[in-house]
Order: C-alpha cells, then sequence, then structure tokens
C-alpha cells in the first residue's frame, strides 16, 4: 500500500520553460501528455481527462509512493496503472463536470517535493511552476486550481499551498500525513523501503526545511485557502475499502490509516486553534486503500474543492 477565496496567481515557468514532448489520445476525453521538466531534465507523462468546455479549472492529484506502479510482490498492474486513472472512477465521477483532471505519473519514493540532495527530485517545482503553464495553454483553463494527494502526498498537496500561496484555490489530503517533522520517523523508514535517505529530501529530520515542508506547523498560511483533510479512525476494513470477498484483514493499512488519522487530527486541531478554516473529517472506517482514497477525494470535490473552484 502507499504510505502515505484568492485570487488565481499565474504560474511562471522557469527559464529554458517546461513544454510537451507528446500526446496520446487514450479516448476523445483522456489523454496521457508527456511534459518535459527542465528543473529535473526528464520526461513525466501526465493521465488528463478533458474538462467538456473550455475555460474550465483544473484539478490536480498527485500519486502515491509508488508513483502509480505496483510495489507489491505478486501484484499484477501495468506500469502507471496503480494510479487515479487506473485505480478510481476518474472519466464516471467527472464526465459531467466541467474541469480537468491531471494526473501525473513517476516520482516514487519521492514524496513528490523538491529534494535539496537530488537534482533529479524537484517535483514541487514541477507542480508549482513548470506543468500548470503548460496545461493553461494546452486545454484553455481559466486559470483555476486545486490540488490533491493520498496518503505520502497527501501533506505534499496541502504544503503545495503553503510554499506556492495563491496558485490552488483548494488542496485535500486523503489519509496523508500532515505533520511530517512530527513523524520524521515514519518519513524517513518509508523512503528506506524505496533505498533512499530523508536526509537528501529536506536535510537531517527535523531541521529547518522539515518544518518549512510541514502543514501543521504552517497552518496560519493557508488562511484563504479551501482545505479538506480526511482519514480512518480505525484503520478498520470497511464496504469503502472495496477489497476483494476473501482478502482478510489489511493489518498494514490498518496500522499506516492510524498513523495518518492521529496526523490528520493534529493538523485540524492546529488549524483550528489559528482560525483557519478546514473541512476535517475522521471517517469510521477504512484500512488505507485506493476505495477509502477515492471516497475521500469524491467527498473533498462535493463539499469543498468543486465549490472553490466555481464548477
Amino acid at each position: 500500500m502507499p504510505f502515505l477565496s484568492m485570487p488565481t496567481a499565474a504560474a511562471d515557468p522557469p527559464q529554458g520553460g517546461a513544454h510537451i514532448t507528446g500526446i496520446e489520445h487514450v479516448n476523445d476525453r483522456w489523454d496521457k501528455v508527456s511534459v518535459y521538466s527542465p528543473a529535473m531534465n526528464q520526461v513525466i507523462v501526465n493521465d488528463v481527462f478533458k474538462a467538456p468546455r473550455s475555460g474550465a479549472p483544473t484539478f490536480y492529484l498527485l500519486p502515491g509512493i509508488d508513483g502509480g506502479d505496483n510495489l507489491d510482490p505478486g501484484g499484477n498492474f501495468a506500469p502507471g496503472a496503480k494510479s487515479w486513472f487506473g485505480m478510481t472512477d476518474i472519466q464516471g465521477f467527472f464526465a459531467n463536470k466541467n474541469v480537468n483532471v491531471v494526473s501525473p505519473l513517476g516520482g516514487q519514493f519521492s514524496w513528490w517535493t523538491d529534494w535539496v540532495n537530488d537534482g533529479s527530485k524537484q517535483y514541487q517545482t514541477y507542480m508549482t511552476r513548470e506543468l500548470p503553464p503548460v496545461i493553461n495553454a494546452q486545454y484553455n483553463t481559466n486559470g483555476r486550481n486545486a490540488v490533491g494527494g493520498l496518503s505520502s502526498t497527501g501533506g505534499t498537496a496541502v504544503d503545495y499551498a503553503v510554499q506556492a500561496p495563491g496558485l490552488f484555490r483548494a488542496v485535500g489530503s486523503y489519509s496523508g500525513l500532515l505533520n511530517p517533522s512530527d513523524n520524521a520517523q515514519q518519513v524517513s523508514l518509508t523512503l528506506m523501503g524505496g533505498g533512499l535517505s530523508a536526509d537528501n529530501m529536506w536535510g537531517p529530520a527535523g531541521g529547518p526545511l522539515w518544518v518549512a515542508h510541514d502543514p501543521t506547523k504552517n497552518v496560519g498560511k493557508l488562511k484563504g485557502t479551501a482545505v479538506y483533510a480526511a482519514a480512518s479512525t480505525s484503520g478498520g476494513e470497511g464496504a469503502v475499502d472495496r477489497l476483494p470477498e476473501g482478502f482478510g484483514p489489511n493489518i498494514t493499512g490498518g496500522l499506516i490509516e492510524r498513523i495518518v488519522s492521529d496526523s490528520t487530527r493534529a493538523f485540524a486541531d492546529a488549524a483550528a486553534a489559528a482560525g483557519v478554516p478546514v473541512h476535517y473529517v475522521a471517517r469510521p472506517e477504512g484500512s488505507h486503500t485506493w476505495g477509502l482514497f477515492e471516497s475521500e477525494m469524491q467527498e473533498s470535490w462535493n463539499t469543498t474543492i468543486g465549490p472553490a473552484l466555481g464548477s
């Protein structure tokens, strides 16, 4: 399982300019758009579900720790299929909604942030400076943006609003880790699963960059941004998980979900103390599965993200 009203701001690309290198039309609404990132000197593939009409806003959805690929032994997933477009009903849910849904692929064990000691991992720069202008131009958007993330990228999605104020009108965390500086050991263990050191991401654990990228420590900077944050308090399996019959107890998923639930509650408490409105949902069941993430995402759209985007 993967672990984890404002004016619109223009997103200015770095010198050199990100650009589209190719578009694969999966169907009349679904494109796979390859975008060159100057910051990382690589091409990122992005799933795009096009709005039915031009001049629509854009909802970005970050992948989990596996970047859309399967990391579980014995699993049978095509590359890029363990993703929002492969594991949830993006096409059905958004069919009649006037919004562009964009989900980048890749970035395994990157936390989708900028790494201080690894130039190949500059995902915050990609998501906040490089990709939005390209999407805006290609799909004739209205420049209004929102972003959501699951598990490891739930906190990252909220952090983007802190790091790039005004770019995202709304953010959503779906069973995400929202206080990483207080959970540095959990983050470190997760990255070690990919053979990486968290010190190369934000420096020594608990240091100033960890605090700077901690949504709970910077919750005051979210004033004016619509925020949704949800997790399951029990970590117990339920119908929402959509697990196969006879799957058995989801022990690992349940443990992770309880960790992110505590983190989400700490974030919500900090927001309440700071007077920052947050749509916080403590769900009774769910064990860190795609079924749970999808349900949280859909709820976030109906309650928080869609209204903030005017859709």
